[in-house]
């Protein structure tokens, strides 16, 4: 039976994914803190620490969140995870992502998902995403790395009643061998 890890340590070019640890909140804070990153999201009051409390929590305890670090700085400039393993489904989430302003619109979250995607097809056949139905920005953003929408979904986010959702997927490559 294969193990699979959905903390590993992951390295780019750009930046590195590790596992996220209870003495990167105030780094993780210190970025999440800007209400406008939120301002689609629909947990649009996560930059409030006390929101942001919850959502930190919920990172530790999910098993399968990082913090994004820049590789030339060393800072951590964002928060991602895998979420919802389902084996029979061979399928994964990549979700609940943020990033500092400054590395929005390109290569840094192009990197960052091409890193998670490669991980995640090594044991699924399908990564999934659910963005909030009034986040266009990031639905821009997910279709950029080649998501497909594939319906809609009620999603809950912490404390918060549910909102629904776009649902993206990403489906394997095949290669070579598969055919």
């Amino acid at each position: 039976m294969n193990v699979v890890c959905l903390q590993p340590h992951l390295k780019g070019e750009l930046i590195e994914l590790h596992p996220i640890r209870r003495e990167d909140r105030d780094d993780l804070f210190a970025v999440a803190s800007d209400p406008l990153i939120w301002e689609q999201h629909p947990e649009g009051d996560r930059y409030k620490e006390d929101v942001f409390k919850i959502f930190f929590e919920g990172a530790l305890e999910s098993g399968g969140a990082f913090v994004v670090v820049d590789t030339k700085t060393q800072q951590i400039i964002g928060s991602t995870r895998f979420h919802g393993y389902d084996p029979e489904k061979s399928e994964i989430e990549i979700g609940w992502t943020f990033l500092a302003r400054k590395y929005w619109g390109g290569r840094y979250n192009a990197e960052m998902k091409q890193l998670m995607l490669a991980h995640a097809f090594k044991f699924v056949e399908n990564v999934v995403f659910f963005v909030g139905e009034n986040n266009i920005r990031s639905q821009k953003a997910t279709e950029k790395i080649g998501a497909v929408k594939s319906g809609t979904a009620k999603k809950v986010y912490e404390n918060r009643p549910a909102s629904l959702n776009v649902r993206y997927v990403i489906r394997k490559p095949l290669t070579k061998t598969d055919s």
